[in-house]
């Protein structure tokens, strides 16, 4: 999509800025806009051009995220956590969700810290899950508390975290379906995260999940998280902490 900036441009004006200021207020999650972004083709912007997207890597979606967060910090974090769960998703996913994905109807996020991990460092945390993971047949029960997910309840999907199946190190990574019965969002969201961008707890207790729904081999998730999940969120969080500061210098001048 060589004209994602010309789409980027048009979406921030038409539907982003528009409810950017309801959005921070009263905290709503910023559906409009992020309907709007998948129109464009936005929300594919990553997923490889064999599944209809626009093939890009990390350097565009920092730029989306960055020029986003100078108009709505919310959803430029709901498209951090989108873009960093989309690298997983198009590596191991289904084709299908890759699909949904590129069309724009599909919203990814993140469900990888947990509560109650110590006093580890909070990268650190990602990689020590204490989700279990039971394989009964064709099924894997999950049971987890994940903190700290943004779109919370307005994803379709999840990339979950877990211990390992059947080796002892490491962890594994799952596509978890937002509609997956016993999946449990509370009303009232987390302190943390941008007022509108839906972060809060996901219980699973336990949700249930087609054991095909894994995302990688079993165990080898620490190393996903390493090479890819981390390094994308490092880069797109200082990319929207940069464009938040134009924000907040422009309100400041503004109001000068």
């Amino acid at each position: 999509m060589s004209s994602y900036r010309t789409a980027l441009a048009e979406v921030l004006a038409r539907a982003v800025a528009p409810c950017a200021e309801v959005t921070g207020t009263e905290g709503r999650f910023p559906r409009g806009a992020v309907t709007a972004l998948g129109a464009t083709g936005l929300l594919g912007l990553t997923v490889s051009t064999e599944f209809g997207g626009a093939g890009l890597g990390l350097p565009e979606a920092a730029e989306v995220v960055a020029r986003t967060a100078r108009v709505c910090p919310a959803t430029a974090a709901v498209l951090r956590s989108h873009y960093a769960a989309v690298t997983v998703i198009d590596s191991h996913g289904s084709p299908w969700v890759r699909g949904e994905i590129a069309a724009g109807r599909h919203l990814a996020g993140l469900a990888l810290a947990e509560d109650d991990t110590g006093e580890q460092g909070a990268e650190a945390q990602l990689l020590m899950p204490r989700c279990t993971a039971v394989r009964s047949g064709g099924v894997v029960a999950l049971r987890a508390r994940k903190r700290g997910v943004v779109a919370a309840g307005e994803a379709d999907s999840y990339v979950w975290s877990s211990r390992p199946l059947g080796v002892p190190d490491g962890l594994t990574l799952w596509g978890v379906p937002a509609h997956a019965p016993d999946l449990f969002v509370p009303a009232r969201p987390d302190a943390a995260g941008p007022p509108g961008s839906a972060t809060s707890t996901v219980l699973a207790d336990p949700v249930l999940i087609p054991a095909d729904a894994r995302l990688g081999s079993d165990g080898g998730g620490d190393d996903i998280v390493l090479r890819t999940v981390l390094p994308w969120l490092r880069e797109l969080g200082a990319a929207a902490d940069a464009g938040t500061h134009r924000l907040a210098a422009a309100d400041s001048l503004a109001r000068s």
